[in-house]
Formats: C-alpha cells, sequence, structure tokens
C-alpha cells in the first residue's frame, strides 16, 4: 500500500517524539511492504516565527492532499508568558481542526501491566480500565464568540452548539460503543447549561436507533469524581469541547504518564493523529523526551487511517516490550534501571519490528 503522510513536527520535544514516530513508521512499512512518502510542515510557534501565522496556508494544503497527520505538538513559553500576545501557537491549532473538519478526538486510555505502579490510584482500580475518551472538537466555548469590555474589566466566552454538530459526534460514539462492550456514558451539565440539555435531548432521541447500546447520563462534576473512583466503570465516554479536554487530561494520569496515551482526530477531511502531551519545552533539544505515546500515535494513524490492524498492532507490541525491559525514558524508568534517550527507545522500537 500507498502511504503519504504529512509530519507536522511543531514546537517543544514535538520533533524529537516525531522524529522517533517516524522511525517506527518506516520500520513497518519495511516490513509489511508499504511505500512511505512523507513531507514536513511548520505549524505553531515555529511557523509564527517563520511567517506570522501558526497555521499557514502551506501547511493546511499539504495536510489536504496526505492521507493521514502526523503532528507533534505546539506551545512556546515566548507566547505563554506574553498575555498581549495577539497571534498564539494555540490558534494554529484550533485553525487546524476548523479547516481539517477535525470534529471527534478519540483518546484511548488502557493501562500497561509494568506502568501499574506509576498509577496514583490503587492497582485493583486500575488494573481493569480501558476506555475511550470521545470528545467534540470544533464547537463549543473554544470557538464561540468572545470578547471584553471597553474598559477591559469584563470578559465572556459564548458556548454554542448546533443539532449537526451534536447529532456527528454522538453518531461516532454510538458506533464505537457498538464495536466495543457496548456501553456509552454522555457526560455534560444539563441541570444547569442550556447546550447540555440539547446534548442529553438529542443523545436520548437517537437511544432508539441504537438498541443494544446501555446509554448512561453523567455530570461533568461526577464524571471527574467517578474517573478516579471506578474508572474500569466506562467503555466509550462522549462529550463537549471543554468538558472532554478536561477530563482526558484527568483520564490521562490514570495510566501513570501523560506520554504514554495516543489521540486520534477525524472528521471531513484528513485525520490526525498525535500525542496527548504538550510541547514541553523544558525538555526541548534533551533528548529525554518520552516518544512512546507519538509511537502509539502512528499505530492508530495505520490502524484508523489505513485499515492496517496488523501494523498497528506490532507497534503497540513493541511499545509493551519495551516498558517490560525496562528500556524507557527518565519519566517513566523505575529505580535500579538506566534511564535511555528518547533516539535510544525509537531506535530499539525499530529494532524490535525488524526483528518480529
Amino acid at each position: 500500500m500507498k502511504l503519504n503522510i504529512a509530519v507536522l513536527p511543531g514546537d517543544g520535544i514535538g520533533p524529537e517524539v516525531i522524529e522517533q514516530a517516524i522511525n517506527v513508521t518506516k520500520a513497518v512499512c519495511e516490513k509489511f511492504g508499504h511505500a512511505l512518502t512523507y513531507e514536513t510542515a511548520l505549524v505553531g510557534a515555529s511557523a509564527i516565527d517563520a511567517c506570522g501565522d501558526p497555521y499557514p496556508e502551506s501547511t493546511h494544503e499539504l495536510c489536504m492532499k496526505s492521507d493521514a497527520v502526523l503532528f507533534g505538538a505546539i506551545g512556546s513559553p515566548k507566547y505563554d508568558n506574553d498575555p498581549t500576545a495577539k497571534i498564539r501557537p494555540e490558534q494554529g491549532l484550533l485553525a487546524m481542526r476548523k479547516k481539517l473538519g477535525l470534529y471527534g478526538n478519540i483518546r484511548p486510555v488502557s493501562v500497561f501491566p509494568s506502568m501499574i505502579d506509576k498509577s496514583p490510584l490503587r492497582a485493583d482500580l486500575v488494573k481493569d480500565a480501558d476506555f475511550i475518551c470521545i470528545r467534540e472538537l470544533t464547537g463549543g466555548l473554544y470557538f464561540g464568540r468572545r470578547g471584553r469590555s471597553e474598559d477591559g474589566n469584563n470578559a465572556f466566552d459564548t458556548c454554542e452548539y448546533s443539532r449537526a454538530e451534536i447529532e456527528r459526534i454522538l453518531k461516532l460514539a454510538f458506533e464505537y460503543a457498538g464495536k466495543r462492550r457496548k456501553k456509552l456514558t454522555v457526560v455534560d451539565k444539563a441541570n444547569i447549561l442550556e447546550t447540555s440539555r440539547l446534548w442529553r435531548q438529542i443523545a436520548q432521541e437517537m437511544e432508539p436507533q441504537y438498541p443494544e447500546i446501555k446509554v448512561e447520563y453523567l455530570y461533568v462534576d461526577n464524571a471527574a469524581m467517578r474517573l478516579v473512583q471506578w474508572p474500569a466503570s466506562f467503555d466509550i465516554i462522549v462529550t463537549e469541547n471543554m468538558f472532554g479536554d478536561i477530563l482526558t487530561d484527568e483520564a490521562s494520569v490514570i495510566t501513570g504518564s501523560m506520554g504514554l496515551l495516543p489521540s486520534a482526530s477525524v472528521g471531513v477531511h484528513t485525520s490526525l493523529f498525535e500525542p496527548i502531551h504538550g510541547s514541553y519545552p523544558q525538555a526541548a533539544g534533551k533528548n529525554i523526551a518520552n516518544p512512546l505515546a507519538t509511537v502509539l500515535s502512528a499505530a492508530l494513524m495505520f490502524e484508523y487511517a489505513f485499515d492496517l490492524k496488523e501494523e498497528g498492532a506490532l507497534i503497540r507490541e513493541a511499545v509493551t516490550a519495551s516498558m517490560d525491559a525496562g528500556f524507557v525514558t527518565e519519566d517513566i524508568s523505575k529505580p535500579g534501571q538506566t534511564a535511555r534517550k528518547t533516539s535510544e527507545v525509537g531506535e530499539w522500537l525499530a529494532n524490535y519490528i525488524r526483528r518480529k
């Protein structure tokens, strides 16, 4: 198969972890006889510094003509520490989601056996945790009308959702639930927010179309509490943009490290695959960042963008083997283990794949 990928390293540790994900991708393509072509482009702070635009039109054109996008991270202290900045790296991420029509973010959350002791929760609570968070990506507060009063002392952000936006993300969630344990948790704040009441109304209207799916409804504060009390009770969680942003970061801690979780963003045009962690600028250039979440994002890319399940499974097998062998970066290494460099972990994974 021919695989044509747009590669957006981004900022901070993005280029380092993306490099290892590409090395693993190359090893998989060599092993299975796929023809890989890829091209890199600027996004985020690096794009602002180069051309004043966090998501340049040339980058968008590359994404549109590619089969998939492999993305690193966005963010820079240069802009984070300047509240007056008119252009910010994160605007590039929002623009990319909007222009590519990436309305659904899919984040699998599962625990690697060798990492259970790294979780802040008791082993008996997390050992069976295996669920997927589906977050709406292009609506809500992050894309609503916003502004400040003339004197600058009052501000507003508007949360808006249309029926069409809600129906398409719920459809995605129902379909995913049908492929797994047939349980769907709809998270909202319907006791307070009008948009949440619309979410719940539409979900209830759609329920009869999926009679095999058991649906439950949780307020977001209750869902946040249950994620740490009983994470294994979830199968598919679906929610709006801001709630999803917060809950997925909370869920990531269950695994013991944010550096282990991949994600896929799907929608109208080219799908995008990225680690859930940020740009971690303090580690940039030090060759210490954990590349596993980005490598696992490449596994999702093989599975979701190209329907190559065996290739994705082999990448996951390699990642599990590296952790079982203790060949990991400093953030997840255990006492007595030698912390490995980002590039060393990537090389180990690629060699494992070639040997299989």
